[in-house]
């Protein structure tokens, strides 16, 4: 693990960008994507550069701006392109539902957003974006790509020379905005997350100090996750681009035969991806698809053991990270050395951590961190634009964690516990005994009110044959007792997010429906 030096990380994302651009040359290529054409430093900045110019001046400063965009290079130079002349884009989340994405809108305080009628009509989202382009104006990166003129072309030739001044003109600072995220809404509605450019660029660095020699400058990251989640945006492209690494972005992590194929094309020796997409692209690869793949960085959700059983028949490691949307978001992530499953690994430099007591939990506690990827705050809820710091500038992630010989391992979240006869009893324990049984299933346990116990555990899978006294006789000859046992089981799919996390709220709603059915 490398020193790393807080002063260092007090600059803008497009700054970050130029000093990568200097530092590992013009000609390094730092982008990719399915189209196979890639982009190098030099032409990132470059057109950075034009691409901003032009989204400023059809865009207003001081508010952020809406942007609907795929996981693609397109996306990367808007978002590199907003900060360059003092814009803040809003990511959206476009698998979230008209609902959830109208609330972001207002939350943000968007009036306008950009999007591309391409990524509209493959995505079949023209619904969605007419329920979002009342009372705001759409931008259509086609309809600026063609209103570019070679003057604009010649000039942006000079800008990139000038890249630094042009950007100083801007006025934006290290701690100005950089971006605005939204949480999942997997425990509830979304919030909007402000994270600062000293934010982003300190959690960049701060994953590459800690890595030390195991990012190589010769490496090549697969991306497939969307940058609208916080895991997609800085350890997918930030990470890498901002050290000099190229990265191989994918527009969904969901194409489970396209994408070994692609990891196969492109050398890719770094893949990052949930725990749930992992095991669809191991399943799917063909022989040698797999090979070039050093390591995989896991985050989001727990690593299975099967999921570590099908990688490791490739000579893959699977280094298992942690972290927060409110974080940047990572705050914790395994190295080869310091590798043990079911742990998150030691905490990144610069991270102040504390564990709070929790009433029932008699093993670890609540993490509370602090450091300088935490969060500027929760935009206020009324649209005001008003942000709402964490106080002192802790966050409370909420997760109950133990720390062994400095490794965060996840025993589950506050939310995340039942109380079932007066014992406190972790749904995510209970999902690790059903995981046990049935590993090739996918699980969510998920807990409903019961008038005699105050709560009741209830499973629900994918195995079409889960039977609860199998799955007691496990759980018993694990050492568990009855009580852990689910009381009921619901034979059903398990509801996923587009970020690839399990969707604990409609699960629950799911169990909540199902239950009054029976």
């Amino acid at each position: 693990m490398a020193e790393l030096d807080l002063a260092r990380t007090r600059k803008s994302l497009f700054t970050a960008l130029i000093d990568a651009r200097d530092a590992h040359g013009r000609g390094k290529v730092a982008l990719e994507d399915p189209e196979r054409q890639p982009i190098t430093f030099g032409r990132l900045v470059l057109g950075a550069l034009v691409l901003g110019r032009k989204l400023a001046a059809s865009t207003q400063g001081g508010r952020p701006v809406g942007v609907l965009l795929p996981n693609v290079q397109g996306m990367a130079v808007t978002l590199f392109g907003l900060n360059a002349f003092g814009r803040v884009p809003a990511l959206l989340n476009f698998t979230a539902g008209i609902k959830n994405l109208t609330a972001a809108c207002e939350v943000a305080g968007l009036s306008t957003i950009v999007t591309s009628r391409r990524f509209v009509e493959q995505g079949k989202l023209d619904d969605v974006l007419a329920a979002l382009s009342e009372g705001r104006e759409v931008i259509w990166l086609e309809d600026v790509r063609k209103s570019i003129t070679s003057i604009d072309k010649a000039r942006g030739v000079i800008d990139s020379l000038l890249a630094r001044w042009i950007h100083r003109k801007a006025g934006i600072g290290p701690d100005d905005t950089a971006v605005v995220l939204f949480t999942s809404g997997s425990e509830g509605k979304p919030k909007a997350v402000a994270l600062s450019n000293a934010n982003l660029v300190a959690n960049a660095y701060q994953v590459k100090a800690h890595a030390g020699d195991v990012l190589q400058p010769d490496d090549t990251f697969f991306n497939p996750l969307p940058m609208f989640h916080s895991f997609g945006l800085t350890a997918g492209l930030l990470t890498p681009v901002l050290n000099g690494i190229k990265t191989v972005l994918y527009p969904s992590p969901l194409h489970y035969r396209q994408i070994p194929k692609l990891i196969a094309g492109t050398n890719a020796t770094i893949v990052l991806a949930t725990d749930t997409f992992l095991q669809g692209y191991a399943r799917a690869a063909g022989e040698g698809d797999l090979r070039t793949v050093r390591y995989v960085i896991a985050g989001a959700e727990r690593v299975k053991d099967e999921t570590r059983r099908l990688w490791e028949r490739y000579g893959t490691t699977i280094l298992e990270g942690y972290g927060a949307t409110e974080c940047s978001p990572v705050i914790a992530v395994s190295l080869p050395h310091r590798n043990r499953p079911g742990s998150a690994g030691p905490l990144l430099p610069l991270i102040e951590a504390r564990l709070d007591p929790v009433e029932g939990i008699h093993e670890g506690g609540r993490l509370v961190v602090r450091g300088p990827n935490v969060m500027k705050g929760y935009l206020d809820p009324d649209g005001s634009g008003r942000i709402d710091p964490p106080e002192g500038g802790w966050y409370d992630t909420g997760d109950i964690v133990t720390l062994e010989d400095g490794l965060v391992t996840i025993r589950g979240r506050a939310k995340r516990f039942a109380k079932v006869g007066g014992e406190m009893i972790s749904l995510a324990a209970v999902e690790t005994i059903a995981q046990g049984l049935w590993p090739e299933a996918n699980h969510v346990v998920v807990a409903l009110p019961d008038a005699r116990k105050g709560e009741q555990v209830v499973l629900i899978t994918d195995k079409p044959d889960a039977d609860r006294e199998a799955l007691l006789a496990h759980a018993q000859a694990q050492g568990y007792p009855e009580l852990w046992v689910p009381k009921a089981i619901l034979v059903s799919g398990v509801p996923v997010l587009g970020s690839g996390k399990v969707d604990y709220a409609a699960a629950t709603e799911m169990a909540r429906r199902l239950q009054s059915m029976l």
